[in-house]
């Protein structure tokens, strides 16, 4: 979703279903830590402002943003009910960032695709590090809270569904 009209915390909280007792694996790459540092926090403060509790947060980091794909399909395996994948691409000098959100885009899609645990896009893909400061808790909100939102609406889906 392009953010150039939408800040990326707002959002209706009469929309969210009320996410206590599920269990969320958050998978966060190191590289950029930064940004990636604030859009954590922001996944973690709305999961818990919605009900979710602490213990039922489980955090790893892998190193960069194409190791979310490996991250992610393990952590799909550990019994969480959704898992939300935050990294952060800034472009470069080099075409080097395209190859990365492709593979990661493509890796983290197909996931969705085979497994049986929603996996949330949280990789951020910026021109410099200023939109990224904006897109992690700057005047473009936070994309963390954007993440927490869609896990908790896809779990939900997920038990509706499935009669749950």
């Amino acid at each position: 979703m392009a953010t150039k009209n939408h800040n990326l915390s707002d959002y209706d909280i009469n929309s969210v279903p009320n996410a206590k007792g599920m269990k969320i694996g958050i998978v966060v790459a190191e590289w950029n830590e930064t940004i990636t540092a604030s859009l954590l926090n922001g996944a973690k403060e709305t999961l818990i402002k919605h009900g979710v509790s602490l213990e039922d947060i489980t955090v790893y980091t892998v190193p960069g943003s194409f190791e979310l794909i490996y991250g992610a399909a393990q952590m799909v395996k550990t019994g969480v009910d959704a898992v939300i994948a935050i990294g952060c691409v800034i472009r470069g000098d080099t075409p080097h960032d395209r190859y990365i959100c492709k593979g990661v885009t493509y890796g983290l899609a197909k996931l969705n695709e085979e497994q049986d645990v929603p996996v949330i896009y949280g990789l951020i893909t910026t021109l410099d590090m200023q939109q990224a400061e904006d897109r992690a808790g700057g005047k473009m909100g936070n994309k963390g809270d954007e993440c927490a939102v869609t896990a908790i609406k896809m779990i939900d889906f997920k038990r509706k569904i499935n009669g749950i």
